[in-house]
């Protein structure tokens, strides 16, 4: 059994910053990619960023590059999203996502992930 908890959302200031963190179990997972997906009340789900470890490789998407970083945990399977320069439009739940399969490229699409955590809440005020 793979489980994926986050933590680290909350409440803040636009302009201001919060930092995400996903750590997946399982007695014999291994993560080859693990990304953050976010989706605001009546939107589908959205890619945000992810990284590979096969790869060493990190993507994001077009409206949080620049200001959201996602890294590696010291533990394997552990990543880390950092978000500054918060915006209102950033308000959302925000979803770890993990795969153990090898791939060519990044994984961009949620169906490309076969675990996912419950969601975390993030809320940014204007």
């Amino acid at each position: 059994q793979v489980q994926l908890v986050e933590s680290g959302g909350g409440l803040v200031q636009a302009g201001g910053s919060l930092r995400l963190s996903c750590a997946a179990s399982g007695r014999t997972f291994s993560a080859d990619a693990m990304g953050w997906f976010r989706q605001a009340p009546g939107k589908e789900r959205e890619f945000v960023a992810t990284y590979s470890w096969s790869g060493g490789s990190t993507y994001y998407a077009d409206s949080v590059k620049g200001r959201f970083t996602i890294s590696r945990g010291n533990a394997k399977n552990t990543v880390y999203l950092q978000m500054n320069s918060l915006k209102p439009e950033d308000t959302a739940v925000y979803y770890c996502a993990a795969d153990q399969r090898l791939r060519v490229g990044v994984l961009l699409n949620t169906h490309e992930y076969g675990y996912w955590g419950q969601g975390t809440q993030v809320t940014v005020s204007s």
